[in-house]
């Protein structure tokens, strides 16, 4: 037996029009087989709504339904076609103000594509030009992007024509509903190839390996981003390419620290030249220099290099080298050495040989503060 189609649209036997169709709208969205796919239950429940909304909606239908029930129903009016199941998505698509259809396309642009590059320490400090190497799709040279053979053009679709759709007129609970559908002679192109090019088998694209020449500006930092404006995909229907995003990566270095537009590097020294000083020559982006050490240099001291880091990418000038000195424990000393040693360690006081601040000295003024 039918369900009583208040029970079924879950409204009271005094509901009105308003309620009645928003009680309906209800189900529809929850039981669409666009939103169900597949499933048998919620086709029979999407149907039973929208039967039980075809007579509650029409005043006569309503009145004899209220009277006799279904057996005042026709038969034939009761199904009121809805037998024909897929038409359902063009007439979810009218009540719940859906689009017409889908428009024949214009041109479109072809899609942008991304290359990593790995480049060495001193490529991206002073600049380089790189050859890369891409596979993009590009419109076929022999139809010039049309698909169509050479001595042929694309014709203009029968179905449609040329217009991409095709007007549907369905019979449906609310009346006539006119609706569009993309032509499926064409599939929504508004023409048809009827002779195939050879070359890209009527795409009108074929893929093809591209060498470009990319230019790494001076400065070039991890993960900079270049743009080379039209390197993309091949675009359709006469639309534009696409772009090649050139992602740079930058192979670290075996002597060298990056630290923005500064370069860090530890250079060890002697214990005669940290005691006495010394002028020694330091390896920078630009080759050797003469750097002066001054007497009493203690390891980890830090000298700055002006202007011998890395070029700023906007603007002028560059940064600077940070050079971290180590000093280096003699090893491997002979006898005489270490009676020389010994004699100066009896000699020099302690100061002197533990520099500015020794760590001993350290140790008893934070031992004296903490015992007030």
């Amino acid at each position: 037996m039918k369900s009583d189609y208040y029970e079924v649209l879950g409204v009271e036997r005094s509901a009105g029009d308003s309620e009645i169709k928003q009680a309906y709208r209800k189900l529809a969205r929850k039981y669409h087989p666009d939103v169900n796919p597949g499933s048998k239950e919620a086709e029979n429940k999407f149907k039973e709504a929208t039967e039980a909304y075809d007579v509650l909606s029409d005043p006569d239908k309503k009145a004899r339904y209220d009277q006799f029930g279904h057996a005042g129903m026709d038969p034939n009016q009761a199904g009121g076609g809805f037998g024909d199941f897929g038409g359902f998505g063009d007439i979810f698509e009218a009540f719940f103000g859906g689009g017409g259809g889908p428009r024949r396309s214009g041109p479109k642009r072809g899609a942008d594509l991304r290359y990593d590059l790995t480049i060495n320490f001193e490529e991206a400090v002073f600049g380089a030009e790189k050859e890369i190497q891409i596979n993009r799709y590009e419109n076929c040279a022999d139809c010039q992007g049309s698909g169509a053979a050479a001595g042929t053009h694309p014709t203009t679709c029968s179905q449609c024509q040329g217009t991409g759709q095709i007007k549907v007129v369905q019979r449906t609970p609310f009346g006539q509903i006119q609706t569009a559908r993309t032509c499926p002679g064409c599939h929504g192109e508004g023409k048809k190839i009827t002779t195939p090019c050879k070359t890209c088998a009527g795409q009108g694209k074929v893929r093809r390996a591209k060498t470009i020449k990319i230019n790494i500006p001076a400065g070039a930092e991890e993960a900079l981003q270049l743009r080379s404006s039209g390197d993309g995909e091949a675009g359709s229907k006469g639309g534009p390419a696409g772009d090649l995003y050139i992602i740079v990566h930058i192979r670290s270095h075996k002597f060298f620290e990056r630290h923005g537009n500064d370069v860090y590097c530890e250079i060890p020294i002697t214990f005669v030249q940290a005691a006495l000083g010394a002028e020694i020559e330091v390896p920078t982006l630009d080759g050797n220099v003469k750097m002066k050490v001054p007497e009493g240099t203690q390891t980890a001291t830090i000298f700055r290099l002006k202007g011998h880091g890395i070029p700023y990418r906007r603007g002028s000038g560059r940064g600077d080298q940070h050079v971290r000195v180590i000093v280096a424990t003699p090893t491997k000393l002979n006898e005489k050495q270490k009676q020389i040693l010994r004699e100066f360690g009896e000699s020099a006081s302690e100061h002197q040989q533990m520099g500015k601040k020794s760590l001993f000295d350290k140790f008893k003024e934070n031992l004296r503060d903490a015992m007030g």
